[in-house]
C-alpha cells in the first residue's frame, strides 16, 4: 500500500517538475519575452505568465482527455501542423513588436527637433521629436498597440491578459499531443493520468510566472531609468522572435519535420 502511494505521489511530482521545465522551452521563452517587453510592472508580468500557463494547460487537458478517454490518435501531419502554427505565431509576435518600435529613422529634421525615445503607455519607441505643438510626429493614440487599446477590446477587463492566454493556447497545441501520448504509455489509470496532467499544468503556470518575472526585470528597470536601452531590448526581443519563428517554420515545414514533404516525421519531444 505504501509503495503504491509512493508511486502515485512520485508520478504527480514528476508531472509538476516536467511542467516547470516545459515552461522554459526555447519557443515558450522567446514568445513570452516578446510579450513582456512592454511591461513596466513585475506583478503584471507574473500575471501574464499565469495567463500563458492557463491557456497552455487548457489545451493540454483538452487533448489529453481526448486521447485518454476517446482513444484519439494524432497523425504526424496534424502534429507537425500544430508545431508549425507556433512558428507562424512567433513571426507575427516579432513583426508586431518591431512595427511598434517606431518607423521614422533618418528623417530630415531641423532644430529644435531632436531624436527622442519615449513611451505611450506600453508602447516605447523613438522618432524625431520637438517641443512645439506640431513637432511630436504623431498623436499618442496613433500607435499600433494604442489602436488596439482604444478599440472595443480595450474596454474589456481581461483584454490585457488575452494575448498571452491565446499564445499559451497555441503552444499547448504544439506540445500537448506528445505529453498526452507519454501519459498513455506510462499511466494505465485514467484518474491518475488526469491528475498527472493537472500537476503538469500547475507546474507550467508556476514556471512561466517565474520566467516572466525574470525576463521582465530588465524591461521594467530600463523603462524608467534607461529608455533608450529599453527600446533596444524591445527591438532585440522582436528580432529574436521573428528569426526563431522563421527557423521553426523552415525546420518543421521542410527540414527535420518535413510537413510539406511526402514523408512527414513527427516525434514526441
Amino acid at each position: 500500500m505504501a509503495e503504491g502511494s509512493l508511486n502515485f505521489f512520485s508520478l504527480l511530482f514528476l508531472g509538476f517538475f516536467l511542467g516547470m521545465r516545459h515552461a522554459t522551452d526555447a519557443d515558450h521563452v522567446v514568445a513570452i519575452a516578446t510579450i513582456v517587453s512592454r511591461e513596466r510592472s513585475l506583478h503584471s508580468a507574473a500575471l501574464i505568465g499565469a495567463a500563458w500557463g492557463i491557456g497552455h494547460t487548457i489545451t493540454v487537458m483538452a487533448v489529453g482527455i481526448a486521447i485518454i478517454f476517446g482513444g484519439v490518435i494524432i497523425p504526424p501531419r496534424l502534429g507537425l501542423s500544430m508545431e508549425f502554427a507556433v512558428g507562424i505565431m512567433l513571426v507575427l509576435l516579432g513583426v508586431l513588436t518591431l512595427t511598434g518600435m517606431g518607423r521614422v529613422f533618418g528623417t530630415a529634421r531641423a532644430p529644435p527637433v531632436h531624436d527622442h525615445v519615449h513611451a505611450h503607455g506600453d508602447y516605447v519607441h523613438r522618432h524625431p521629436h520637438g517641443h512645439g505643438p506640431d513637432d511630436h510626429g504623431h498623436a499618442s493614440d496613433r500607435t499600433p498597440l494604442a489602436r488596439l487599446d482604444h478599440s472595443w477590446l480595450g474596454s474589456l477587463p481581461p483584454y490585457h491578459w488575452l494575448r498571452p492566454f491565446v499564445v499559451g493556447l497555441v503552444h499547448g497545441l504544439a506540445g500537448s499531443a506528445a505529453i498526452a501520448l507519454m501519459v498513455l504509455t506510462i499511466i494505465r489509470d485514467p484518474s491518475l493520468a488526469i491528475g498527472y496532467l493537472l500537476l503538469f499544468g500547475v507546474g507550467t503556470v508556476g514556471g512561466m510566472m517565474l520566467t516572466t518575472v525574470v525576463l521582465s526585470t530588465p524591461f521594467a528597470f530600463t523603462s524608467i531609468n534607461l529608455p533608450r536601452i529599453n527600446w533596444q531590448l524591445s527591438v532585440a526581443s522582436g528580432l529574436i522572435s521573428f528569426v526563431f519563428g522563421l527557423f521553426l517554420i523552415y525546420d518543421i515545414g521542410f527540414a527535420d519535420g518535413g510537413l510539406f514533404t511526402a514523408n512527414p516525421t513527427w516525434a514526441a519531444h
